[in-house]
């Protein structure tokens, strides 16, 4: 049986996702950029890009109540940086929130600037107890503070990279960015 991803298909890096959705098997993809689309869809990715133009461009085109309830309702959904920062119920030195459906508090920009981008890898159990997964970070956030129903999938230098909450999966990584299928397999079998 095919499972429907959504990507949202507001800005950032929504062919990349869709690029390596496509390479496993029984899945097809649906851009999501109505609430029609979100009719359609198993699960749901909110790809990298700039946090605050996607939260903009939801409010824009009347997503962001019906998305939030639809994740409330257990719409497995997975946030990648700008996603993450998305999903957050708090952004450090900000008032302002977008989903804020995950109990958890994000510093955007956390590990500085473009300049400071790096890609690394790391053993991450939970998605793979034997080979480490290449990560690559653009102008990340990461997780500060997180409730205790939230379970921390992977830290680097002490800060949380890698978080899931019930039906919610973050990383403040992009894995579309790399040829490793493991995080969204991951993601898949979350339903």
């Amino acid at each position: 049986m095919n499972k429907i991803i959504g990507i949202l298909g507001m800005q950032g890096a929504i062919a990349e996702h869709q690029e390596i959705l496509i390479q496993i098997p029984h899945i097809k993809t649906r851009i999501v950029k109505t609430a029609k689309d979100l009719d359609c869809i198993d699960e749901l990715i909110l790809p990298g890009g700039e946090s605050t133009a996607i939260g903009k461009l939801l409010d824009y085109f009347s997503l962001k109540e019906i998305l939030q309830q639809k994740i409330i309702s257990g719409l497995p959904v997975f946030g990648t940086c700008a996603g993450l920062i998305l999903l957050a119920k708090n952004i450090e030195n900000e008032t302002n929130t977008h989903l804020a459906t995950m109990d958890i508090t994000v510093k955007r920009n956390g590990y500085g600037s473009q300049l400071d981008s790096f890609s690394t890898n790391l053993l991450i159990p939970t998605i793979d107890k034997n080979m480490p997964i290449p990560l690559v970070f653009i102008r990340a956030p990461y997780i500060t503070k997180t409730d205790k129903d939230v379970q921390i999938l992977a830290t680097l230098d002490n800060k949380i990279i890698a978080a899931r909450q019930k039906n919610m999966l973050v990383t403040a990584f992009h894995p579309e960015l790399t040829n490793d299928l493991r995080f969204h397999q991951y993601f898949l079998s979350m339903i």
